[in-house]
């Protein structure tokens, strides 16, 4: 067993973290205890536990793990994941003289949080195309807990070599569609044969990955995109084709029908180099948490 404890730069909300992190099902969270138990994939799969004991202005974190072995690549992860070494106050800064100066008021100190595996990440994504969130969440939830581990409480999604050993009826018993289970299978293939190295692939440019990731049957831009965004943490991505970001601006700029896509790039011109930040923020503008 180990403990560290970690302090970073504010401002920091990791209360706000852990309301969007408890929206999906599979997500270890515990808001009273300020608590986030994380799968860790890399070396092997642990459990590690993240909790805040500092303020907005002044975060401070404890983060827990089990194996002496593996301390310094966990905490270098958790860092990645949690995003600990990006400045928020200049990101804040910058939309101060935006459209989007109050959400980022409302939402101070948000960061973005990476999903806890690229793969996973480019699972999820596959998984939740052109469905509502509600049975996007459930449907992936589902595959997790059929098909991938659970220690210590917490949920982790089974690795390509699992993912490729299935077969299409396993996943259409769960309600995959036909080809969304193709997609998920065909994906892990490829890994596995190492025609897709996911590891490799991140060092590239943003340009690089989408013309990559497109090429993956099942892979299109909102996918590319998301990956990019969730998986990576690149900082200048502005999903137009997202539902929820339309849905956003739609009520930012009190808008009689949904934004078409000149009038999104218009207004996010000026969001740049952030656009990322600018996507997550309009994301939490009309999330609905408890």
């Amino acid at each position: 067993m180990w403990e560290q404890r970690m302090e970073i730069e504010g401002p920091y909300n990791f209360d706000l973290v852990l309301e969007r992190l408890e929206l999906d099902p599979l997500n270890s969270v515990d808001r009273k205890g300020r608590i986030a138990r994380v799968p860790i994939y890399e070396p092997e799969n642990e459990v590690v536990e993240v909790q805040a004991i500092g303020t907005l202005d002044k975060p401070v974190f404890l983060i827990k793990g089990k194996k002496d072995e593996t301390k310094e690549i966990v905490q270098k992860r958790i860092a990645h994941v949690f995003q600990w070494d990006i400045p928020l106050s200049e990101i804040h800064s910058h939309f101060q003289e935006s459209d989007l100066k109050d959400i980022f008021h409302q939402h101070r100190g948000t960061p973005l949080i990476l999903d806890f595996s690229p793969y996973s990440c480019l699972v999820k994504c596959i998984i939740h195309q052109q469905l509502n969130l509600k049975f996007a969440f459930t449907l992936t939830e589902r595959f997790v807990q059929t098909f991938g581990e659970e220690i210590d409480g917490v949920w982790f999604y089974p690795s390509p070599e699992k993912s490729a050993s299935l077969t299409i009826e396993e996943l259409r018993e769960l309600q995959f569609s036909q080809r969304k289970a193709e997609y998920i299978i065909g994906l892990s293939e490829m890994i596995v044969s190492g025609k897709l190295d996911l590891e490799q692939l991140s060092e590239e440019s943003d340009e690089t990955i989408m013309k990559t990731l497109v090429k993956i049957r099942g892979v299109g831009p909102w996918t590319a995109q998301n990956f990019l965004l969730f998986g990576l943490g690149r900082p200048n991505l502005f999903p137009t084709g997202d539902v929820g970001i339309q849905n956003a601006l739609k009520k930012l700029y009190q808008l009689e029908a949904k934004p078409d896509l000149n009038f999104m790039e218009q207004s996010s011109e000026k969001w740049k180099p952030y656009l990322s930040y600018a996507s997550l923020y309009l994301w939490r503008s009309i999330e609905v948490t408890e």
